[in-house]
């Protein structure tokens, strides 16, 4: 029984430990040919890192677009996005799992039908709005698709109501109204859950890649994902050192960001798991 368990035990770490390579191979490759030039990459000789590692690479890469502009419109857009985000859904998931209102269950579900619907769906809407609007090719544009949050509103509505009702009822017997209720005692016992969106949040927008080409067409509003295809050229192919370095420069800041606020975004999953 004792040695079932054991191999059991030793199968269950061979199979995290095979899915930890597998997620680590190709940002190891990255961070390894971003400092290989061309004829060393096509040599064969790519798995290992360089001996000389060639840094010129990166001043390629701003040299050859403006991604100093491109990260300072990422960084607007992203967290403009956020911020606007957590102002409509945590007094959204407030109303939907404290307050009692006919057609609570039908406005729920069609948050719930937003997550489903995929971007490529509405794109096209979307695009006609913005456009009509007068918005085209700035970076409001690139927000307002993205205000309402449909899987922001469920996971803080989940947490919310996790939430005892004692604390509530102590808190109007003390004066608080709504907005106070929620600013002081719903979001800072929801930190985990916040902190977490907020990570998911900022990595899908972060990457996105279809709403900003199809709704931006100048250097000044384009982000950094838009900048990384500049480095696929049709006639010569991709200079795959220059790609990697740019794509290491892109990445770096979502990974940095998840390490560093690992602990709240496993919490959140944890909290979750304990009082599900």
């Amino acid at each position: 029984m004792r040695l079932k368990r054991r191999n059991s035990g030793l199968l269950k770490y061979f199979f995290l430990f095979a899915i930890t390579i597998i997620v680590i191979i190709p940002f190891y490759l990255v961070i390894v040919i971003a400092f290989k030039g061309s004829k060393e990459i096509f040599s064969g000789n790519y798995l290992l890192p360089s001996l000389t590692p060639r840094l010129e690479n990166f001043k390629i890469v701003f040299e050859s677009a403006p991604f100093v502009r491109y990260m300072i419109n990422t960084i607007i857009v992203v967290f403009g996005i956020l911020l606007m985000q957590l102002a409509v859904v945590i007094p959204a998931a407030y109303a939907f799992a404290r307050m009692k209102f006919r057609g609570a269950n039908f406005l729920f579900i069609l948050f719930i039908i937003q997550i489903m619907l995929p971007l490529e769906a509405l794109v096209v809407p979307n695009y006609q709005i913005v456009r009509s609007a007068g918005l085209y090719n700035t970076l409001i544009a690139m927000m307002l698709p993205f205000i309402g949050s449909g899987y922001g509103t469920f996971l803080l509505r989940q947490s919310f109501k996790q939430i005892p009702k004692d604390l509530e009822d102590a808190a109007i017997i003390d004066g608080c109204g709504h907005f106070r209720f929620i600013w002081n005692v719903l979001v800072p016992l929801s930190k985990p859950t916040i902190v977490t969106f907020s990570l998911i949040s900022i990595a899908t927008h972060w990457n996105d890649y279809i709403w900003p080409l199809i709704i931006t067409d100048s250097q000044n509003v384009r982000t950094l994902t838009i900048g990384l295809g500049m480095f696929v050229q049709q006639e010569s192919g991709a200079d795959w050192g220059v790609l990697m370095a740019a794509t290491l420069f892109i990445s770096l800041p979502i990974v940095l960001l998840f390490l560093a606020l690992q602990k709240t975004f496993l919490e959140s999953f944890l909290t979750s798991g304990m009082k599900g």
